[in-house]
Order: structure tokens, then sequence, then C-alpha cells
């Protein structure tokens, strides 16, 4: 088998998985019956109700820890950028740790170095959501801010802004997912490192596993309830 070959089919196959999942999950009738798409519903629900109360104190709570935990994985993003940078700039030493194990899983150094590459731009790719993520829940908040007083809630604006809030809403979310689906995916692209064989089954396994999460799991089947 030609040098590589394996190495750019489980690569792409990687890939592949990837998008595959993400445009079920996103863009398909299947993926309409996923856990993130039951709370989107409940996303309207919540922004409908906050206009029969005029105290909306617990609300921007609620927000602002959102805000709290879409920050965090920004953050961790960025170290995790800086861990991959570090990584790659200590080719050398890494690679003679390889060779001192048990078994030789050593690569050539422009490959170890795609290697780092790769997984350092699935962490860029993982900051620009969270961080996009981040600015829209912001949005949000604003949106909550300017929300009709209750006496107000079946005038046409006040169905205007729910609909407009909920959608942001929704895109907050998505954004959010979408990062750490990167994070995920990026825990299946480490068996890379081990070798092309390991990627093809550690890919497999985060499919599985973020599939059963979306569609199989006992939270899943709560919200369904």
């Amino acid at each position: 088998m030609a040098p590589y070959l394996v190495d750019s089919l489980a690569v792409a196959f990687f890939a592949l998985e990837w998008l595959v999942y993400a445009v079920t999950l996103e863009h398909t009738a299947y993926g309409r019956d996923s856990l993130s798409a039951r709370m989107n519903a409940y996303r309207e629900i919540w922004v409908r109700r906050m206009l029969d109360r005029e105290a909306r104190m617990v609300d921007m709570q609620i927000m602002a820890s959102l805000q709290n935990g879409t920050a965090f994985f920004a953050s961790t993003s960025l170290l995790a950028v800086g861990g991959g940078l570090a990584l790659l700039r200590a080719t050398d030493d890494a690679l003679n740790i390889l060779k001192k194990l048990p078994i030789d899983i050593s690569p050539a150094p422009a490959l170890w170095e795609i290697k780092c590459l790769g997984l350092i731009l699935i962490f860029v790719y993982a900051f620009f959501k969270f961080a996009w993520a981040y600015r829209l829940f912001n949005y949000v908040a604003i949106l909550f801010g300017a929300m009709p007083p209750s006496g107000k809630r079946d005038a046409p604006e006040a169905e205007a802004h729910v609909i407009r809030t909920s959608r942001l809403f929704e895109a907050a979310g998505r954004h959010f997912n979408r990062g750490q689906r990167a994070f995920f995916f990026a825990l299946g692209y480490l068996g890379w490192f081990v070798s092309p064989w390991v990627l093809f089954v550690t890919t497999g396994a985060v499919v599985i596993v973020t599939w059963r999460r979306q569609f199989a799991s006992n939270a899943w089947r709560a919200m369904g309830s």
C-alpha cells in the first residue's frame, strides 16, 4: 500500500463522518427529533412565558450562566490551541519519546506536524464557534431586556419580538453545539497520533457516543415525555 494512503483514508473518513453527522443533525427531518431540536422548542416556550411576568431577574440570571459556560469553553479552546502549538514546537522531543515505546509508533516528522496542525485547526474552529455563540447570547440578553411588558403580551409587536428572540436564541445554541461537537471529534482525532487504524475506530466511537446522546439517551427520552 502506498505510503500515507491509509492516513489519507483515515482523515477523509474522519472529516466525512463529522460532516455527515452535522448535516444529519441540523438539516434533515431525522435531526428534528434530536435532543437539541427538542430543547429549541423549550427556548421558545421560555421566551413566550417571559411575556407573562414583569419581574425577569431570574431569566437574566439564567442567561448569565449560559454566557459564563460559553466563555469557559472559548477560553478552554484557546488553551488547547496553545497546547497544540507547544506540541508542534516539540516535534523532535515527542518523536524521541515515541521511539522509546515498546511498539514504535513514531511517524515521519512532517506527518507529525500535519497531525498537530490538524488538531490546532479543530480547536481554532471550536474557539470561533464558542466566541460567536457568546456574542449571540449577549444579543439574546439585550432582546430579553427589550421584551415588551406583560400588559402588551397580546400585541403584534410582542409576537414579533418573541419570534425574533427565539430564532436568535436557537442560533446561539446551534453554534455552541457546533463548538462542543468539535471538542468531541478532537478526542477522536487524537487516535491518529497512535495509528490511522485507531483513527477509524475512535472516529466511529465518537459518532456513536454523540448520536446516542442526541437520539437515545435518558435526557432525550425525558424531553419527549
